[in-house]
């Protein structure tokens, strides 16, 4: 059977996340229900990584077995056209060799986190970022981040239900970012890595607002980070600020 790749952007608010489940809708169960009105047989979508309830992507990768050998262009647009009207398109499409797995193949991951800092409520990016009040101190926040570079033992900034096999993880890059605002400060957090634990990313955000704030000094997250211990966390920030904006491969399975 063909395998397709996807590349896929989704606004995660209407979602109870990536993974098909009982009860509110996921992005898999509305890819799969507009896959099936092509092949109605087709089997499981499997993707790069399961995002959480809320959380976007702009770079989310999925595969699918599919009987016919869909060109990639006519399929991306079939596949489209039955996605209306949810959040969630095709951007690319590609034929893959059979062996090739969304998941298994896949040698990093990136997310982006976006805060912004202003006292107005947001209007235009609602539900695209996290809004927090006080003005942060991003050279601070970019000092707390260095701690955290490099193979650590991830416990602190892994969720309690987390069923990754070790919290040992290789953080390649975390880069803050402030983009030019004229009514606020657009703080972007970019995280690179082979993979992350559950709820990794939204703990180091949250933390380094924190950081950020003035609340805590930049040494502190090389502290909460060699205690081990999940208290030691600063608190979580919200889905919505979220993106999964990359998956990378040994070869671009969407390279022309």
């Amino acid at each position: 059977m063909p395998r397709h790749a996807f590349r896929i952007e989704y606004d995660g608010r209407p979602f109870a996340g990536w993974q098909r489940q009982d009860g509110p809708a996921s992005v898999q169960q509305t890819l799969e229900e507009a896959l099936r009105k092509l092949e109605p047989d087709m089997g499981a979508v499997s993707a790069a990584g399961r995002t959480d309830a809320g959380v976007h992507a702009t770079g989310q990768v999925a595969h699918a077995d599919l009987r016919r050998d869909w060109a990639p262009f006519r399929l991306s647009e079939a596949v489209n056209w039955h996605l209306k009207p949810a959040p969630v398109a095709i951007v690319a499409c590609a034929r893959v060799p059979d062996d090739w797995h969304a998941r298994f193949s896949a040698v990093e991951r990136r997310y982006t986190f976006r805060i912004i800092a202003r006292r107005a409520p947001l209007a235009l990016d609602a539900g695209q970022a996290w809004r927090v009040i006080g003005p942060l101190d991003v050279a601070a926040m970019r000092k707390g981040a260095a701690h955290l570079i490099g193979r650590h033992d991830f416990t602190t900034f892994r969720a309690a239900g987390c069923q990754a096999k070790s919290p040992v993880k290789t953080m390649d890059e975390i880069t803050v970012e402030e983009v030019p605002c004229a009514t606020g400060q657009d703080i972007r957090l970019h995280l690179r890595s082979r993979s992350f634990l559950h709820n990794q990313v939204r703990s180091i955000a949250g933390t380094l607002e924190r950081v950020g704030a003035g609340a805590w000094p930049p040494e502190r997250v090389a502290q909460a980070l060699a205690a081990r211990d999940r208290a030691a966390c600063g608190p979580v920030a919200p889905p919505f600020g979220l993106f999964l904006t990359g998956v990378t491969y040994p070869a671009d399975p969407f390279a022309d």
